[in-house]
């Protein structure tokens, strides 16, 4: 039998679609080696099945180990926030804050990742004032004016 560079294409192509569906992330390599095998037959008519084979089942284990050893722990290693780096931060109050009531402050920079925050503070602050952020307390920040640091 003879296998077409087009198998190996329409093979490659429902296995990159199949990893839409079921969201691995390890079908994927299988299909990209699918369409390299599908190139070097198209540029290599007369290539015979085992070594189509075989390059389809090397190119899917380098591009497997190239993902997990190489490129993954790129991807992981994204921004890592904590609390302690939103201390001292300054930002602007855009709803007023009582003691009793919160308000929201935006920051120029993604602060924890969000721009806007809800926030409380110990004395009344009005909006379009400066703060500071003292403490992180859950999913709200408290501040404090940003004068008396």
């Amino acid at each position: 039998m003879d296998i077409q560079w087009w198998y190996w294409a329409v093979g490659g192509t429902v296995l990159v679609l199949l990893e839409l569906l079921v969201a691995s992330f390890f079908i994927l390599w299988f299909g990209i080696a699918a369409l390299l095998v599908a190139a070097l037959v198209w540029t290599l008519p007369g290539l015979g099945l085992g070594p189509q084979l075989l390059a389809w089942g090397a190119a899917s284990v380098l591009l497997t180990l190239l993902w997990f050893k190489v490129l993954r722990a790129n991807v992981q290693g994204g921004p890592q926030w904590s609390a302690a780096d939103a201390l001292g931060e300054v930002g602007l109050l855009t709803s007023e804050v009582t003691p009793f009531q919160r308000g929201k402050v935006r920051f120029q920079k993604p602060l924890l990742g969000a721009e806007e925050w809800p926030c409380v503070a110990d004395t009344r602050i009005e909006a379009g004032d400066r703060v500071r952020v003292t403490a992180v307390e859950g999913n709200l920040v408290r501040v404090g004016p940003a004068s008396s640091s």
